[in-house]
């Protein structure tokens, strides 16, 4: 797919009329070729009216039939939120007019739709152009332009259905999120050369030793032509920000027959003194990949890291270093006021949240807005992204037809998902499924269909299955046949238990599985039965006791704290309409932070002890341990940052110190002066190179308060 991250310029106008609520779209991020042709992107956020469908109507002329019940919306939307109708679920219209200028003549019009949940069926002045079937959380594209009216009013017409079903992921009601239908993520018209590249693929793999990368390009070209045409492809890659180039790949010149598809290989080529990205160092680079034909020049610029992300033995490495990670996994869609329709400001705050979390790994149970991969690239958090096969009911006693129907929708979903966010270095393993009984062949059988496909399309990525039938008999579960063991466990929650029993758990698991890395996928504290006291005391206890559990096994790679944030559930137990939810998070629906909030901060901070003492007369020192494992790994590039209150209890004072390397189970200790008389008290931060805080640590002067 070209998400709008992949076109070059912007332009602040199109020409573009739409007719509605709003009368321009913006041209987002514009490639112009030499001859005047230009490729662009067209944001369509405004424009749009809606309206709900209770007779389940199927056909464009019976939604348009009367001009009652509209409704001007803007998308992103879902209509299950706050105000709106969130326990409505079935068949809602989208309509949106716009002029198609007379220019689009000589190229070629798109429509890419990022997330419609969970079917859409799309019409353009009536005519069908596609549809997108049981898949509510990957991105499609379909053509416009045979169906243009050029120099004309255009309507588009989307129907959405979002009723659960027997043959898709997730199968009927077994799941544990919100069900929100609607146009939920952006929506863009993609205006191109009709010779054009669909998308890109890019690997990059580092040598260690060297410090180079080898980088291989893959462009899946079509020529919507009715002739055959030759092409010339190739590729520069710059670092993220930079206008010098670091690289040139190709070029190619190849033949394209009419109306096809290709795959055009660029590479290898050998990038000297690679930038490696890591969740501390998150270093970018952008190829700028051009195809020049007969019909015009396209270009896109893709987004992708350099690094490497591997299991040896019972451990994870991240570019050569041996590194144990802990993080907190996040529902989306969980803000009563915008559901699954989220803002990116609202995305970037939970996930500066978690960042602020120490979270350097997170999971999720479907496929993601590609906003936040985008933060995930940018800031550092490593991502296991999955396919949306939950629960124990998705395979139980299936019948041979509907087993067959759960297994291409999951191969769809899978390939979605894998075309759009294999470039992402965030991304670095795919889960196949969740809680699905590991110990059912049917499960099995549908687990290593995926992993298949998973391999042929992406080699390089981990692979992982999260269990929850660990607790017994662990060595016949197929969570052993991937890369990693992924086991949730509730002991204390869910299941009757507590601390005792998370450790013969995880020793069950390590013998059963010894060359095996294992991360603990899921554990928490969930308020979602009724012998369950209320109350975030217990979730605090749970965020200590169990964590400090795992630290006593080296064979814990990893753990995620479920989860960051209550949640919007369609299987809540408290809550009523937009607000039906379970209580789960060291956040609430609308992000205020819970005490365990800041009990997950610590135990997830690499650093576990930090000690702020008076040594003299204007004189501190400041002492560092960091973490042996979870998490474990080499503070570089990390600051101290102090400030010292006085007056009025005012930052009178401050100063900024790079620390040296602090490898996992060290300590330093590093000296503070202050130039003034009178401070009241002195707060340490240690900050990461992505300028985030690991530990905060305050030494108040008493004497001076008296």
């Amino acid at each position: 797919m070209q998400t709008r991250r992949r076109f070059l310029q912007t332009l602040s106008t199109t020409g573009v009329v739409l007719f509605g609520a709003s009368h321009t779209a913006d041209a987002e991020e514009v490639a112009s070729s030499g001859d005047g042709l230009q490729s662009y992107s067209i944001a369509l956020r405004d424009g749009w009216e809606f309206r709900l469908d209770l007779s389940g109507a199927t056909e464009p002329s019976d939604a348009l039939h009367g001009a009652d019940g509209w409704e001007a919306v803007h998308v992103p939307h879902t209509w299950q939120s706050l105000g709106r109708s969130p326990d409505y679920v079935g068949i809602a219209w989208y309509r949106i007019r716009f002029e198609a200028p007379a220019s689009w003549a000589s190229q070629y019009v798109r429509i890419e739709f990022e997330a419609v949940n969970h079917t859409a069926h799309v019409f353009l002045n009536r005519k069908p152009v596609g549809d997108h079937v049981g898949k509510g959380y990957t991105a499609f594209t379909l053509d416009l332009s045979p169906h243009l009216n050029l120099g004309q009013e255009n309507t588009l017409l989307v129907r959405v259905d979002n009723r659960p079903g027997d043959r898709m992921l997730p199968r009927n009601k077994s799941y544990d999120w919100t069900d929100d239908g609607g146009i939920v993520r952006p929506v863009s018209l993609l205006v191109t050369a009709r010779t054009f590249i669909e998308r890109v693929e890019i690997d990059a793999a580092p040598d260690l030793a060297s410090g180079s990368a080898a980088i291989r390009i893959r462009a899946i070209v079509r020529n919507a032509t009715s002739q055959a045409q030759k092409a010339n492809i190739h590729a520069t890659v710059r670092r993220d920000g930079s206008s010098d180039e670091v690289l040139h790949v190709g070029p190619i010149i190849t033949p394209l027959e009419a109306n096809r598809e290709y795959l055009v290989e660029l590479g290898p080529a050998m990038l000297q003194n690679a930038a490696l990205w890591h969740f501390d160092t998150p270093h970018l680079y952008q190829a700028f990949v051009e195809l020049n034909s007969p019909s015009g020049v396209h270009q896109v610029v893709e987004q992708f890291g350099i690094r490497k992300f591997d299991v040896r033995r019972t451990a994870f490495y991240l570019n050569g270093e041996k590194v144990s990670l802990i993080g907190v996994e996040r529902m989306a869609g969980s803000h009563p006021e915008l559901g699954f329709a989220e803002t990116t400001e609202w995305i970037e705050s939970n996930h500066r949240d978690m960042k602020n979390l120490n979270c350097v790994f997170t999971r999720v149970h479907w496929p993601q807005d590609s906003r936040i991969l985008d933060f995930c690239d940018r800031h550092g958090i490593l991502m296991q992204e999955e396919v949306p096969a939950w629960g124990p009911e998705t395979f139980s006693k299936t019948s041979d037809e509907a087993q067959h129907a759960l297994e291409q929708n999951g191969l769809e979903q899978l390939r979605e998902m894998i075309h759009r966010d294999r470039n992402h270095p965030c991304i670095v393993a795919w889960g196949l499924c969740n809680e699905v009984d590991g110990k059912n062949p049917r499960t099995r059988q549908f687990a290593h269909l995926l992993s298949a496909e998973a391999r042929r399309l992406d080699p390089s990525r981990l692979q992982t299955y999260a269990s929850n039938t660990l607790g017994s008999d662990p060595g016949v579960d197929m969570a052993g046949e991937f890369d990693f063991i992924s086991t949730n466990e509730y002991y204390g929650s869910w299941t009757p238990g507590g601390p005792g029993d998370v450790e013969a758990h995880l020793d069950r698991i390590r013998k059963a599985f010894p060359d095996k890395p294992i991360v603990v996928s899921e554990y928490g504290w969930c308020e979602c039965q009724p012998k369950i006291m209320p109350g975030d005391d217990n979730r605090v206890y749970i965020v200590n006791s169990h964590t400090e559990v795992f630290r006593k096994f080296p064979e814990i790679a990893g753990a995620i704290y479920f989860d960051y944030n209550d949640y919007r559930t369609l299987v809540g137990d408290k809550g009523a309409g937009a607000m039906q939810q379970r209580v789960h998070g060291v956040v609430d629906l609308y992000g205020a932070k819970k005490p365990s909030f800041e009990a997950l901060r610590l135990q997830a901070s690499p650093i576990e002890n930090a000690v702020l003492r008076k040594s003299g007369e204007g004189r501190y020192e400041f002492e560092v341990r960091t973490r042996q494992q979870l998490p474990g790994y080499t503070l570089s590039g990390y600051t101290m940052r102090w400030l010292a209150y006085g007056y009025d209890d005012l930052p009178m004072d401050g100063g900024k110190t790079t620390l040296s390397a602090i490898s996992p189970g060290s300590s330093n200790t590093y000296e503070i002066k202050l130039s003034l008389s009178g401070i009241r008290r002195v707060v340490v931060d240690v900050v990461r190179p992505t300028g985030f805080s690991v530990i905060t640590v305050e030494y108040l002067d008493q004497a001076a308060y008296r």
